[in-house]
């Protein structure tokens, strides 16, 4: 009965606004607000609609095999790098593994969600309604415990008295949360700084053709590959032309099931066809167009959404450069961002999480070994520092920076230090003997 309502002042709204241009145009805005902005609320009414009438939803939207593949790709890229905690100590940076946030962002957001599901989710509502948001539930003391996804379809955002307020609606139940309550990211977030723009509703149009042309498709090849068409011939009777179209029919079924190329046409009759076979209209071309479109929407390039159409060995070799350059590291930016204020607070620089984007360079065992041994040799990172990247004990005397004009063995290089890499010199007679070793 609400909707009902809604809908008859929604048209008595859209009918007093044709005669005031205004009035019209203000109709418009709203429109496009609510379709661009809410996608709970375009979701709700049953998505958008594209230029070839599909309506687009986020699960509609997913079974484009490129969507789905750039929405996939993109989350778990995303949610598989290695997401560390860091503070200040005497020596500078170090990493803290034992800090409590370090636990909720890598092994367990909450009682039933582990971190690496949790962050995937992040990034797959982000990537299709265009937002996600999750409620930070903190202890006594205001420490961070357990963060808890929200359906962002049930949340409203509204700004009062100069403060960012979240109404979360649950049935009956209503919660506001302050904005330092919640991790809220957005794909883009509109001029109000309020609502979002989602990639899938934004973009119904390219999204509804891909659709389209997949059903269409869909029907052809259940039609055997063979395009509708007409008989004519010198049949007159209405009756005669219903039962020579019901045989040709059968015929063409009989022909298509039975792997055939050929069907036989009463004498005197001729075949054409109403529509054009996808050759003709170049669906395979306008399918691999709309891969290349999608790619946009994301920022991805094709190669990821496999397509090497114009794919060389070296190109897809800059595209991987691309990836994270202009992408990867971009995401991994605004969520590191989000996460450091929330978690912490304006004042927690003292404490920072970051990505390990070389974590990006697992599969690839040739280029990381050579990374690591060029960062060693030029003094950039020690032994153990590298050890400790791929997940290995360290050496006695690995903390210790080595360049190449002066390579030791490790053993001999906590001879020459009191402590392994504070740099501090040794007592005479060690030096000594190391240089008599040397």
């Amino acid at each position: 009965m609400f909707f009902k309502k809604k809908r008859r002042a929604a048209s008595t709204a859209a009918a007093s606004a044709v005669s005031d241009p205004q009035a019209e145009a203000r109709a418009a805005d709203d429109v496009q607000r609510i379709a661009s902005s809410d996608p709970g609320i375009v979701a709700f009414f049953g998505g958008a609609m594209g230029i070839t009438d599909e309506v687009v939803t986020v699960q509609s939207a997913l079974k484009v095999p490129s969507v789905l593949a750039a929405v996939s790709f993109l989350s778990r890229t995303m949610a598989g790098m290695p997401l560390k905690v860091y503070g200040k100590g005497e020596k500078g940076r170090e990493t803290r593994p034992d800090d409590p946030v370090a636990g909720l962002l890598n092994r367990a957001a909450n009682d039933e969600t582990s971190a690496l599901e949790w962050r995937r989710g992040v990034w797959q509502d982000v990537l299709t309604s265009g937002r996600h948001i999750s409620f930070i539930e903190r202890d006594g003391r205001g420490k961070p415990i357990n963060l808890w996804p929200l359906d962002v379809s049930k949340v409203t955002v509204e700004r009062r008295q100069g403060r960012t307020l979240y109404h979360y609606q649950d049935g009956t139940r209503r919660v506001t949360y302050a904005a330092s309550e919640v991790l809220d990211l957005c794909f883009m977030s509109s001029g109000d700084r309020l609502s979002s723009y989602s990639p899938v509703y934004n973009n119904a149009d390219t999204i509804g053709l891909a659709m389209a042309v997949t059903r269409y498709g869909a029907r052809f090849f259940k039609n055997g590959g063979i395009p509708p068409f007409t008989l004519s011939g010198p049949i007159k009777t209405p009756g005669g032309v219903h039962r020579a179209a019901n045989d040709l029919t059968a015929a063409v079924k009989d022909v298509a099931e039975g792997g055939g190329n050929a069907i036989t046409v009463p004498e005197g009759h001729t075949l054409a066809p109403l529509g054009l076979d996808p050759e003709k209209m170049q669906m395979v071309e306008v399918k691999r167009f709309l891969v290349e479109e999608i790619a946009r929407i994301y920022g991805l390039p094709p190669v990821f959404l496999q397509d090497l159409t114009h794919g060389t060995f070296s190109n897809t070799e800059q595209q991987d450069l691309h990836l994270v350059k202009h992408l990867v590291a971009q995401w991994a930016a605004v969520f590191e961002a989000e996460i450091n204020l929330k978690l912490w607070g304006r004042d927690g620089g003292e404490v920072y999480a970051e990505h390990v984007l070389d974590g990006l360079m697992r599969g690839d065992l040739k280029t990381r070994v050579d990374a690591a041994g060029r960062r060693i040799a030029t003094g950039q990172t020690t032994i153990n520092e590298e050890r400790e990247i791929e997940n290995r004990p360290p050496v006695t005397g690995g903390g210790a920076p080595l360049v190449q004009g002066a390579m030791v063995p490790v053993t001999l290089a906590g001879a020459h230090l009191n402590q392994a890499g504070t740099g501090e010199p040794a007592a005479s007679g060690a030096s000594e003997e190391g240089q008599e070793n040397d």
